[in-house]
């Protein structure tokens, strides 16, 4: 094999295209990073209960080579995700070489984590010195009892908590912490939650449960549409909806009449966003997913594995974009979950 790129080298001889764009005319910007699958949780609406690793975990360099690629490709945005993505040892180097990146532009990358907070309180400063911009914290309730029937770990809820309040403090605000609903476990929670994000200064994301569980146990039943959100939320303070930040924006959002607290809502099964979908994903095992609902995985790292140069990556990443799918088919009759679960494709 080759011998593999520094991490300070620029990818050299990529084609001069444009911005990665697929059949539907839509910009490609923002890449999702899976460098683990492996999790110390055990969360009830993801996993079966097995912590341990299913695929194959890359070499961080290799990780900073795919990316690097991707970026001389029109990638603004990279978010390192999991399982637990703080499990990885070479994580603090990875955010540090992936700050020093630039975007076509000449920018910053905008680099984001996700993670579910247990091992955070010590390892924040360490993430914001290394250049990280944003963190998201997955959190399913604010109550303890709930929260460890959730995760199967006892003593996490405080742990998590301290977690959020460290990132907070190390200059990572605001933190956004995202919180799956499933109908009859955690819908109680909705107005705990919007007190949560007036008090701590986080901006809560509610989301809605997607047949992505390693159990198999969604139905359309589960699932907490918007309109339902918003009324319990309204059992707090009335709310207002705010403009989105951007077109791609997944998250409808809501502050309250007094103007404190921030709270999103991602409804991608009773209102998809496909048509304004800008993600692709990258696994930890190096296969491009171009939707979390793809029944196929693309090889990008078994190039890079036979040898192939930069450009090789990038011909080969162009041309898999350009078959992105149009939607999701969640509640179609024809519908069939996909080939792996959540924790197996990076959230």
């Amino acid at each position: 094999m080759p011998s593999q790129p520094s991490f300070a080298e620029t990818p050299q001889n990529h084609p001069a295209t444009t911005v990665l764009t697929d059949s539907y005319g839509r910009a490609i910007t923002d890449l999702r990073v899976s460098i683990t699958d492996r999790c110390n949780y055990r969360c009830v609406y993801c996993r079966t209960g097995n912590q341990g690793a299913q695929y194959a975990e890359l070499p961080i360099a290799d990780y900073l080579r795919l990316v690097r690629v991707f970026v001389s490709l029109g990638i603004e945005k990279v978010r390192l995700t999991g399982g637990e993505p703080l499990l990885r040892k070479g994580l603090i180097d990875l955010i540090r070489e992936l700050a020093a990146l630039r975007n076509r532009s000449g920018d910053e990358l905008d680099i984001a984590l996700t993670t579910n907070g247990h091992l955070l309180e010590d390892l924040a400063p360490q993430l914001k010195d290394a250049g990280l911009g944003r963190i998201t914290v997955s959190m399913d309730a604010v109550d303890a009892a709930t929260f460890e029937r959730i995760t199967r770990v006892p003593g996490s809820f405080d742990r998590v908590v301290r977690g959020i309040r460290a990132a907070q403090d190390a200059g990572l605000a605001p933190v956004k912490v995202n919180c799956v609903l499933l109908r009859g476990f955690n819908d109680d929670q909705i107005p705990l939650f919007a007190k949560f994000a007036r008090e701590e200064g986080v901006i809560v994301r509610f989301i809605e449960f997607m047949p992505l569980e390693e159990d198999r146990l969604w139905t359309p039943d589960s699932v907490i549409p918007i309109r339902e959100v918003v009324t319990k939320l309204e059992t707090v303070r009335p709310v207002v909806k705010l403009q989105p930040n951007t077109p791609s924006e997944t998250a409808v959002r809501y502050t309250f009449d007094d103007g404190i607290g921030e709270i999103g809502i991602i409804a991608p099964v009773s209102q998809a966003f496909c048509g304004q979908c800008s993600r692709v994903r990258l696994t930890s095992d190096g296969k491009i997913r171009t939707c979390l609902f793809s029944q196929s995985d693309h090889d990008l790292y078994g190039v890079m594995r036979r040898g192939g140069t930069d450009a090789d990556l990038a011909a080969y990443i162009t041309k898999v974009i350009e078959k992105k799918e149009a939607r999701h088919h969640i509640g179609e009759p024809d519908f069939l979950k996909p080939s792996r679960s959540m924790v197996h494709i990076g959230g």
